[in-house]
């Protein structure tokens, strides 16, 4: 548990640095004023929280200040911490099941969808059951010769096609593969698609179509995979990608490479779409489930904690 919690702190270093450390800076008056409200609120939307998130949690501080009575700043830091916590949701157990259990992944170019997949392969298959990848991006040979790799070095099975083949043959042909060969999950890597592009986001609706002839039922979750330094550039994303394939989950890659944080909040409240999982790192181990305790502490570590949550 210690390794988890400096893996979380240290994740969200820059978003702290950036961001949320300034919070400190904002406690640093004694009297509670409304400079100090003002102040706190600008702090909230340059940490990414978005304008009508920060403008709420201002608002639900300041009716808890006056029903408390609270006239410092530092009476009002552990329930700044307990509101920031109430605003995020930890995702539910996972039940990968029945077999093959098929995950077809999302998102647009660039979002480290690829190596998102191949941690999330390394995180299953340790858990005891036989993944499959299966390489559907085919308009990007680099992207297939990344998932060989990974799965060279995870010692998975890789279904691939030529480039340019049909992505929903290639995703066809590996759900049939996983059935004849039994395994428990597979994961379909698909084209990074650019959210505005409307042709592509429909091909992406005709892999689905694809995945579902291929096995009745499948997919059993569409996972978008977000770039976490992107900040609310993400929500216009993640609607997008719901709209057209219907998004059962989040992704959150590249969160230690991000100052932003706080798109977290605007994921949760506009979205209502779990965040499954965040990259804390390059290595294959370097993807934790989400844990919004974890969270917290890491973009406000040095404030007082709570005992809720």
């Amino acid at each position: 548990m210690p390794d988890l919690i400096s893996k979380w702190k240290q994740g969200l270093t820059r978003t702290r640095n950036a961001t949320f450390g300034r919070i400190a800076s904002v406690f640093g008056a004694s009297q509670l004023t409304s400079a100090s409200w003002d102040e706190l609120e600008s702090v909230l939307i340059q940490a990414d929280l978005g304008v009508d998130e920060s403008t709420a949690l201002i608002s639900a501080l300041k009716k808890v200040a006056r029903e408390k009575g609270i006239t410092q700043l530092a009476e009002l830091q552990a329930e700044l911490r307990t509101h920031l916590l109430d605003r995020l949701d930890d995702p539910s157990d996972l039940i990968i099941e029945p077999s093959p259990y098929v995950i077809m992944m999302v998102g647009v170019n660039g979002s480290g969808k690829t190596t998102t997949i191949a941690k999330l392969a390394s995180r299953i298959s340790k858990s005891g059951k036989k993944v499959m990848l299966v390489a559907a991006d085919t308009f990007r040979a680099a992207a297939v010769d990344q998932l060989q790799i990974w799965g060279e070095r995870l010692a998975l099975p890789v279904i691939a096609g030529q480039q340019d083949a049909d992505p929903g043959s290639v995703a066809y042909d590996g759900i049939q593969a996983a059935v004849a060969r039994q395994f428990d999950v597979v994961l379909v890597d698909t084209a990074g698609r650019l959210h505005t592009r409307y042709n592509l986001m429909e091909e992406l609706k005709k892999v689905q179509r694809v995945i579902g002839k291929a096995l009745p039922g499948a997919p059993q979750a569409t996972w978008l995979v977000l770039d976490a330094s992107t900040g609310q550039n993400a929500i216009a994303q993640a609607k997008a990608f719901t709209e057209a394939v219907h998004v059962t989950g989040i992704v959150l890659a590249k969160l230690d490479t991000s100052a932003k944080g706080g798109m977290v909040f605007a994921i949760q409240r506009q979205l209502g779409i779990p965040i499954l999982f965040a990259g804390l790192g390059e290595t294959e181990d370097a993807l934790e489930p989400f844990d919004r305790k974890a969270f917290i502490d890491g973009i406000l570590e040095g404030m007082p904690t709570t005992s809720g949550g």
